[in-house]
């Protein structure tokens, strides 16, 4: 091996090795600092890219599940005012049917009307008051049902549909100005109570199967959310008991490749002992 102080090849070799076990070194610190074994797309550009597209999925599934849980929450609103509603009728059934009888004097009547209007603008009331951000489907303001995001494309959806129980609609039929003042007017009233009751448990029935539907797709979008954020994981999450070991490997190599090169940096003194004079 030739003895040379403008080239000491052993000094380059360690330090090639030293540069090495530094790279290494940071690698792992990396790691361990953001847990994660894949940051950037130098560490491995396809399972990067694979994640970054994995990750953009979850965003939009994020989108989908804030979309369905206003959905649900504006079915809530809606069907406890319907069952409000529907209880609610239940009373004026019976002051209807109490008007029927025709022994009441006309002080009577006029009181049992009074309850009976009364409860009938407590329906309106509820129908206007079951609003949730903005949205109301049970007071006519709404021209046509409301669709929520279904999947992360935004090409499909779930249907929350329109139930216009206004007074004198489709549903309750019974107008604003319903009265049960006689035995007439009762008559009437019944017939349309009994026909409303029909309508608005029908409607309440709709709304529950489409919100139970708007439930079960929301719970589903939470699980698959949660699957690929673990396939993500499985992709670019350092093993954190893997990286702590390497950490103390790679800093006892870098002592001892530290050494190794003050060694080999040392090696041309030889050629001094070569030029001293006896």
């Amino acid at each position: 091996m030739t003895i040379s102080v403008n080239n000491n090849q052993s000094a380059l070799i360690a330090l090639q090795n030293l540069n090495q076990t530094q790279g290494d070194l940071q690698t792992v610190q990396n790691a361990i600092s953001t847990g994660l074994r894949i940051n950037n797309p130098k560490d491995n550009a396809a399972i990067w890219a694979i994640a970054q597209g994995q990750r953009a999925d979850i965003g939009a599934l994020d989108a989908v599940k804030m979309s369905l849980d206003r959905a649900n929450s504006i079915a809530q609103v809606s069907m406890t005012a319907g069952q409000s509603i529907s209880d609610t009728l239940i009373q004026m059934k019976a002051k209807v049917t109490a008007a029927l009888d025709p022994s009441f004097d006309p002080n009577s009547r006029k009181a049992l009307n009074a309850d009976y209007v009364t409860l009938l603008n407590q329906v309106q009331q509820m129908v206007n008051n079951a609003t949730f951000d903005g949205a109301n489907i049970l007071n006519g303001s709404m021209t046509g049902n409301i669709k929520f995001l279904a999947n992360a494309d935004a090409n499909s959806f779930l249907t929350l549909s329109v139930k216009n129980m206004s007074l004198g609609g489709a549903i309750i039929t019974m107008p604003a100005t319903s009265t049960i003042s006689t035995v007439t007017m009762a008559t009437a009233a019944l017939a349309q109570i009994q026909a409303t009751m029909a309508n608005v448990s029908q409607a309440l029935g709709d709304m529950g199967a489409q919100a139970k539907q708007i439930e079960s797709h929301n719970t589903f979008v939470g699980k698959l959310m949660d699957v690929l954020q673990s396939g993500v994981g499985n992709l670019v999450d350092a093993d954190l008991a893997k990286e702590s070991a390497k950490l103390q490997a790679l800093q006892v190599k870098q002592q001892l490749g530290a050494q190794a090169l003050s060694i080999a940096n040392s090696a041309p003194q030889v050629v001094l002992s070569l030029f001293k004079q006896g």
